[in-house]
């Protein structure tokens, strides 16, 4: 069955940076959008970044252009999250989501705090 799994979440200072990753399975990755949300306490759900099955084009929240990256390795079926330059405000669940399937990750905690 189709799974996502994401890691790399933690704790880090303000000006920090983390990389999330998400390893799928149970479909063939290479031909999915894939996107990262993010929750924070109170508030909606909100789309962080998407990247299309090659990889080729990417978009991303305002809030968050120029210091996260999304990425993929359709090889080894993970896509990236790098996120650089994190602020208080980035403090959320992060979840990695197959739109074409309507799949969510367990999602990881990133908490930015001094």
């Amino acid at each position: 069955q189709v799974q996502l799994v994401e890691s790399g979440g933690g704790l880090v200072q303000p000006g920090g940076s983390l990389r999330l990753s998400c390893a799928a399975s149970g479909f063939f990755f290479s031909t999915y959008a894939m996107s990262w949300y993010r929750q924070a306490p109170g508030k909606e759900r909100e789309l962080v970044a998407r990247i299309t099955a090659t990889g080729g084009s990417t978009n991303y929240a305002d809030s968050v252009k120029g210091r996260f990256t999304i990425s993929r390795d359709n090889a080894k079926k993970t896509v990236y999250l790098q996120m650089n330059n994190l602020k208080a405000e980035d403090t959320a669940v992060y979840f990695c989501y197959v739109g074409g399937l309507l799949r969510w990750g367990q999602g990881t905690q990133v908490t930015i705090s001094s």
